[in-house]
């Protein structure tokens, strides 16, 4: 593989010597891994920005169940915009726990809000689950934003790899309900918009001992999907997607990444549609890497270019 950055390579390789006190990953049931996954990441979610004011809530949007964290970083009462975050994890593990100090860094380097999202994960939870609660979450502070002390007309969604997908799957869920301009803005970090993993990519980044393989990545997808036919739905994978009159859009795109070429595929896809577009691709860099940004000046760097295009769309 092409060099990977030192900071990025320090992160793994403590991943990996965290990981030696669980049995195998493929050997857990998916509770066990979920479990697994939280502390193994939690030394990373350490540290980094005191919000002003953080709201957890359980409750029905209208589609089903979430749980959201909302962090203010301004300790005031004017109605701010916020961006909706959805985690990663292929649409498996993680939660708003694991990305803690990620929302925390974005909405501290932003100046606007940041909600993050506990949303039903797979295979108990297949599609469309987690995508209509997504859905009924942002209808629900179209109306209801106040409350928490955000501007409903100034709304943007992101997320990483999995969080990535469901934000732009919500984004065409709203076009086609008539809400377009309901989501200002767009975040993708390294987002995974397709079913397919190319045979480049795998012999490039994949194989054995890699961060993300294909085997990997398609079992998420298998987790995710009812079948086979639900990798032709735009929704499901929005690489697919007739993506005009998309909201400006941020692709961060980790050079070293297996799935860099679906946010490189979405960036022309975007062009082409006529959607204002900025892509950073981050030499060095692998799947994953914000999540090693108590040690990396990269994955900074990429946190706060992400923070000022938001910023810039939604204002702070």
């Amino acid at each position: 593989m092409d060099r990977i950055d030192p900071d990025i390579a320090r992160f793994v390789e403590q991943m990996r010597q965290d990981w030696k006190q669980f049995p195998p990953f493929e050997t857990m049931s998916f509770p066990e891994q979920r479990v697994a996954a939280e502390k193994v990441r939690a030394r990373w979610t350490l540290g980094g920005p005191v919000m002003a004011r953080t709201l957890e809530r359980s409750f029905d949007p209208g589609a089903g169940e979430l749980r959201v964290r909302v962090y203010r970083p301004l300790n005031d009462h004017s109605p701010l915009p916020a961006l909706i975050y959805i985690h990663g994890g292929g649409f498996t593990l993680f939660s708003i726990d694991t990305h803690d100090r990620l929302m925390r860094e974005y909405a501290a380097r932003g100046g606007f809000v940041v909600v993050g999202v506990d949303y039903p994960l797979s295979p108990e939870a297949k599609y469309p689950t987690a995508l209509n609660r997504i859905e009924g979450l942002m209808l629900w502070l179209r109306d209801n934003a106040g409350r928490w002390g955000i501007d409903p007309d100034r709304l943007a969604m992101g997320g990483d790899s999995a969080g990535g997908n469901l934000s732009f799957a919500t984004c065409l869920r709203l076009r086609e309900r008539g809400e377009p301009g309901l989501v200002k803005a767009l975040l993708s970090n390294y987002g995974g918009f397709s079913a397919t993993i190319s045979d480049a990519a795998e012999a490039r980044f994949g194989g054995p001992g890699s961060i993300l393989h294909r085997e990997e990545a398609l079992g998420y997808w298998a987790n995710y999907l009812r079948g086979p036919e639900d990798e032709d739905d735009p929704q499901a994978c929005p690489l697919l997607a007739d993506i005009t009159g998309f909201p400006p859009c941020f692709l961060a795109v980790p050079e070293l990444d297996l799935v860099a070429e679906h946010s490189l595929a979405m960036h022309d896809r975007l062009k082409q549609a006529g959607v204002e577009v900025e892509c950073i691709v981050y030499p060095g860099a692998l799947h994953s890497f914000l999540e090693a940004m108590s040690i990396s000046a990269l994955a900074r760097r990429a946190i706060a270019d992400g923070a000022a295009f938001v910023a810039r769309r939604i204002g702070s």
